[in-house]
């Protein structure tokens, strides 16, 4: 009987030879998952990508409506998104401001319209000196998409003026200052040296702007001011909002302490994973921008506007 004994138990040592090495196997593929997922981990806590984007689409139609209107239809793009990076002292984030929209209304001589414009990019990067102190370089550009026109009803007839096109205007800045981020909701940035190039392509359009018949540009040294907020009230509810505050001590028609102003604000709620209520608010005030009373006298104004859309979005 011995003499079977022999290859038994050769058999079962091979066998438990074998299921040890492939135990030794799983755990190590486990530790090596585990390894990669922790520097996967660790590389991802650094970024965070946050944003709004989505489709509005709104439609009128009146029949015998007594207090008058015009059939229309509404369809607008928008988003707001904002990339940033945080390692021990570094800080970096870059944020995209965007929004397109078409209307059409048949029953006036300017069937197609253009309600919504704008295109804002911005990227910072700082260093923490102190905590939640950030020594930083700025640059931010704002101008629109497409051609803008301002209608205007004169002697019973409709008529449409050209007022805006891409690079006609557009802001470039570029500053270096101070940023104070006490936490990730909230950041305040102050420059005492801001580079601002306003540029107007289109000659017919830069006295509107201030910006001189002979040159697609003017470029200023001035003084800015920056305040963002970022914040998630409850899931799904979200606020972005930023307000720049500008005002150049080099310009000659434009006297220092004359602030030009840019404020957005956006109020976002996602429901039913796909559904997006939106409200979306604009001022703008340009010490160098005219625009037309109805007595035809030209003047700097406050401009402001105001969308509110439900439609397809995603808020993350």
């Amino acid at each position: 009987m011995k003499r079977f004994y022999f290859p038994i138990l050769f058999c079962c040592i091979l066998m438990f030879a074998k299921q040890g090495h492939a135990n030794e196997t799983i755990f190590m593929a486990e530790a090596v998952e585990k390894k990669t997922e922790t520097a996967d981990t660790a590389k991802n806590k650094y970024w965070k990508f946050t944003g709004i984007t989505g489709l509005n689409v709104t439609q009128t139609q009146f029949w015998n409506w007594a207090g008058g209107g015009n059939n229309n239809a509404h369809g607008r793009v928008f988003a707001n998104l904002k990339l940033a990076y945080k390692k021990d002292k570094h800080s970096w984030e870059s944020v995209l401001d965007a929004e397109f929209g078409m209307m059409y209304t048949p029953q006036t001589k300017f069937t197609w319209r253009k309600p919504n414009d704008r295109f804002n990019i911005a990227s910072k990067y700082g260093y923490e000196f102190s905590k939640s102190w950030y020594a930083t370089v700025l640059g931010e550009f704002k101008s629109q998409f497409a051609k803008g026109y301002d209608y205007k009803i004169e002697n019973g007839e409709e008529k449409k003026y050209y007022v805006s096109n891409w690079l006609s205007p557009s802001y470039t800045d570029l500053s270096i200052g101070v940023d104070w981020k006490p936490n990730t909701i909230f950041s305040v940035y102050f420059s005492p040296l801001a580079g601002r190039v306003t540029t107007c392509v289109d000659s017919m359009l830069r006295k509107s702007y201030g910006v001189h018949a002979d040159k697609p540009f003017v470029a200023n040294l001035g003084m800015l001011f920056k305040a963002s907020v970022n914040y998630e009230l409850i899931k799904n509810f979200k606020i972005i909002s930023a307000v720049t505050m500008y005002s150049p001590y080099t310009s000659k028609d434009q006297p220092f302490g004359n602030i030009d102003i840019n404020w957005d604000l956006a109020i976002s709620y996602q429901f039913l994973k796909v559904m997006n209520v939106t409200l979306g608010t604009s001022l703008r005030y340009y010490d160098q921008v005219m625009i037309a009373d109805a007595d035809g006298h030209q003047s700097p104004k406050v401009q402001f506007r105001e969308v509110f859309g439900i439609g397809i979005g995603y808020s993350f």
